[in-house]
């Protein structure tokens, strides 16, 4: 008797993905490749492994963005307009000034806490001398909105009396960078240098409780921070 074998269907491969969803695609691969390049750096990173722990092959890949350095300079603005985008979402535009600082410095601590990625890529572009952020326009326009944002902020504070006025907008926005950033990228060398935990929770929400008071310390008027 004949045996009758069922067709099986087709798998859906990598390239039925790409045309059903390539902004799915794209934000995958994009994912993996800064945890990848946050790692390893762009000298050590591999499409490989990149391929590997997607969905997608190495083809598909440079299709999408040309190659290794080219993924690298993508990831990077993905992690840039990520903390932009969080940014335009604070709901702080009917906020006193000193209250709309405070939450600005505390959605950037948490961001980069939560997003360790970004702070290693930005380590990593440093050491790269900014190479290949000076080619992407697009950090630059991103970052100009987080200019006026914090700009926005700060006149308002001038204007209401609270905040003292010749301060630069760029450079504030430095000292908001600095004290947040740094609670990740030497998190591992002070806990193990002081023999204390930076990472720990209740930690944490010291460390922020200083930075907010720190910033509006900087910022008041009458240098000391004004009610919260």
């Amino acid at each position: 008797m004949a045996v009758i074998k069922k067709e099986r269907k087709p798998k859906p491969d990598a390239s039925t993905t790409r045309i059903q969803d390539p902004e799915g695609t794209r934000r995958n691969i994009l994912e993996i490749a800064s945890k990848e390049f946050a790692l390893n750096g762009l000298s050590g990173a591999r499409i490989d492994e990149i391929a590997a722990r997607t969905r997608f092959s190495k083809r598909m890949i440079y299709y999408y963005f040309g190659d290794k350095e080219g993924l690298y300079l993508r990831a990077l603005e993905n992690a840039y307009r990520q903390v932009r985008e969080g940014e335009a979402q604070l709901d702080i535009e009917g906020l006193p000034p000193v209250a709309a600082l405070t939450r600005l410095v505390e959605f950037t601590f948490d961001h980069h806490h939560r997003h360790e990625e970004f702070i290693r890529m930005v380590m990593i572009e440093n050491i790269h001398h900014g190479q290949y952020l000076q080619q992407s326009d697009a950090i630059r326009e991103l970052n100009v909105t987080a200019i006026d944002h914090i700009s926005r902020i700060y006149s308002r504070g001038v204007e209401e009396g609270v905040f003292r006025p010749g301060l630069d907008a760029i450079e504030l926005h430095w000292q908001v960078s600095a004290l947040c950033f740094f609670n990740v990228s030497n998190r591992t060398t002070f806990s193990m240098i002081f023999g204390r935990d930076f990472g720990a929770p209740a930690q944490l929400e010291r460390l922020k409780s200083n930075s907010v008071e720190m910033l509006l310390r900087f910022v008041a008027k009458d240098e000391a921070p004004a009610e919260r």
